[in-house]
């Protein structure tokens, strides 16, 4: 990013902790304006206390974070009128339409009148639900309330959008609906896009994003910078015995390997023409193996050790 960029969030060495449990260790990161920047981990990462705190559900300790310059500890209310928050857990009332929704949500703002009545056409035309605004959400799809959400979140007209796993639950084409819409509030109006994932397609789409484990920063940068960290192309191995098949590939053909979720993972620039040596030096030893490009599944692997579905992660 430049070095001119007006930075629109700013955390410092921010810890937090419930009890004994930690959930955010030491972080420290900025978003700057007119980004789509993502946090990506899986349960027990940290993402969903932090998407607490910047939502000001959760007070932060003083001078740890800062929105648009002000501490979120002493200026809440007036953070809160800036930024548009589109949690995981639906708040529809499915018995209302789509525009009263999105009329019970602007009376929260103290909206009221003709520029509520604009607003809330905007918004809709914007999610394009401009002819279904006049039925019950109960009757949408999963796709279409998450559009209703999204229109809730922007009715205010916020500076900073936040979203928790916003593509949760949806099928490819209202994911597909979904990030066109953040594309243009971002291109249109410069609204700032900070969300939480877990889906590593979702996470490719970020300019920049935030890998989080056990409540610590292990990476921040564009997706593309982050797979450029993978030395070549990967090779997964499937075997009974991966730390035994890491051993045998070590001394034999003097590769480094990791043993990630009981796979064996192999970073080569030549990966295609390594493989038959690696089958050959494992001679009936390999149940499967294959070979792609660097993902940020394989950026997460090398940086943790395990994958993002790891059954041994705690629930956050």
């Amino acid at each position: 990013m430049s070095s001119t960029a007006v930075e629109v969030v700013r955390i410092e060495h921010l810890s937090y902790a419930y009890g004994e449990r930690t959930a955010i260790n030491d972080l420290s990161l900025a978003v700057n304006a007119g980004e789509i920047f993502g946090f990506l981990g899986p349960n027990g990462s940290g993402k969903s206390t932090l998407f607490r705190i910047l939502s000001t559900l959760i007070e932060a300790p003083a001078d740890r974070v800062k929105l648009f310059d002000f501490d979120l500890r002493t200026a809440r209310d007036e953070i809160r009128r800036r930024i548009g928050v589109v949690f995981q857990s639906p708040s529809l009332d499915k018995q209302l339409t789509a525009r009263e929704n999105l009329k019970h949500q602007g009376h929260l703002y103290g909206l009221s009148g003709a520029d509520l009545r604009t607003r809330i056409d905007d918004s809709l035309a914007r999610v394009r639900l401009t002819d279904r605004q006049h039925e019950r959400v109960g009757t949408f799809s999963g796709g279409m309330r998450r559009r209703v959400e999204l229109a809730k979140g922007l009715l205010h007209r916020p500076s900073l959008l936040l979203l928790d796993e916003p593509s949760t639950g949806l099928d490819p084409g209202a994911r597909i609906d979904l990030w066109e819409t953040l594309q243009d509030v971002r291109r249109t109006d410069g609204v700032t896009v900070l969300m939480t994932t877990h889906l590593m397609e979702e996470a490719d789409q970020c300019d920049r994003l935030a890998i989080l484990d056990q409540g610590k920063l292990l990476a921040c940068d564009s997706p593309a910078a982050l797979k450029a960290t993978i030395g070549g192309d990967v090779i997964t191995l499937v075997t009974k015995d991966p730390a035994e098949s890491a051993k045998v590939l070590q001394e034999n053909l003097g590769l480094t390997s990791q043993v990630a979720d009981g796979h064996l993972r192999i970073e080569a620039a030549d990966a295609h023409l390594l493989i038959p040596r690696v089958i050959e030096a494992l001679p009936g030893k390999v149940d499967s193996i294959s070979m792609g490009r660097p993902t940020l599944q394989d950026v997460f692997v090398k940086l943790t050790g395990h994958g993002l579905d790891s059954e041994t992660l705690q629930p956050a």
